[in-house]
């Protein structure tokens, strides 16, 4: 219970403050812009390379693996099938989709893995699947749907070799493969960059905040609906099915699945949506939606399985 509200009320007390720099125009008609490509392209790939360089790869083999990357391609499944039928076109429908299955595993599940499971490595599965898998694949459908394949085949086939996230998770898993031991003078500048991505990233939220109208209104109210119910309900009922009806997994390893699958949206996608410039309403209201949704999930799924 502690974890929960400790990790929610980290997040809302930063979004404020960049909603004040908003309001107040601190940083200028360009702030927002400024922040967000600061995280996508400086700070975001740093703080992926130093997570995912240190990182025990072998959790890509677990249990717990499998049930998050098979609820993830559940509901994501879901979303991108109406958003096709719909036409809600490739780049909305995949960050909307993102917004279903994308959980904020970072700075809301590290201090709920510590505080409500106990161990903050739990959530590390759930982090190398969408930093080293998810990440990758989603941001080339978004660099290619943006009109980023056209040219030749070669070019479209390295397009995940120019996006800086991408390459900060490819980098990152490089090292942790090899067992090389990155010197501390490299490190630790590195560290202390990609320190900055999410704050820059919450900032940004808030400061997109400003002169917004309310969330689920407009053109994006079904999208941002459908995303938070498969995010709030369908994955972590998804994840539950699948832990325990297919890999049978009980009492402490139950909850920690559930747990990280009923964490809400994270707000980096919020960064891909703009720097894209695709689907910034949708993922905007899907997030905040999300985060205030899943308070009472996973208060319920705590008391229920724990």
């Amino acid at each position: 219970m502690q974890g929960v509200l400790t990790g929610f009320a980290v997040i809302a007390v930063v979004i404020a403050v960049g909603y004040v720099l908003g309001l107040r125009g601190h940083l200028g008609p360009q702030g927002r812009e400024v922040l967000t490509k600061l995280a996508f392209h400086v700070a975001s790939p740093a703080l992926l390379f130093t997570t995912l360089a240190t990182a025990d790869l072998s959790v890509v083999f677990s249990s717990r693996l499998l049930v998050t990357a098979l609820s993830t391609v559940a509901v994501a499944g879901v979303f991108v099938t109406v958003g096709v039928v719909r036409g809600w076109g490739v780049g909305r429908t995949t960050i909307g989709a993102l917004c279903s299955g994308y959980v904020n595993s970072g700075n809301l599940g590290i201090p709920i893995a510590v505080y409500v499971l106990g161990d903050a490595s739990l959530v590390a599965p759930v982090l190398l699947f969408q930093l080293v898998l998810l990440t990758p694949v989603a941001v080339t459908i978004l660099d290619l749907s943006g009109g980023g394949g056209k040219g030749p085949l070669w070019r479209v086939l390295l397009t995940p070799l120019r996006n800086p996230i991408a390459l900060g998770s490819l980098a990152g898993v490089a090292v942790a493969a090899s067992g090389v031991r990155v010197p501390d003078a490299v490190m630790d500048p590195v560290t202390l960059i990609g320190n900055m991505s999410v704050p820059a990233v919450l900032l940004a939220f808030g400061i997109g905040l400003c002169g917004s109208t309310m969330p689920l209104r407009g053109a994006e109210r079904q999208p941002v609906l459908l995303a938070v119910a498969l995010k709030a309900v369908g994955q972590p009922a998804v994840a539950w099915a699948l832990a325990s009806g297919v890999f049978g997994l009980r009492g402490a390893q139950l909850l920690d699945v559930v747990v990280t699958s009923a964490l809400p949206a994270a707000q980096n996608l919020y960064t891909y949506a703009s720097t894209y410039g695709v689907g910034e309403r949708l993922a905007r209201d899907a997030i905040l939606v999300s985060t205030v949704v899943s308070v009472p999930v996973l208060v319920g799924v705590a008391a229920v399985l724990g």
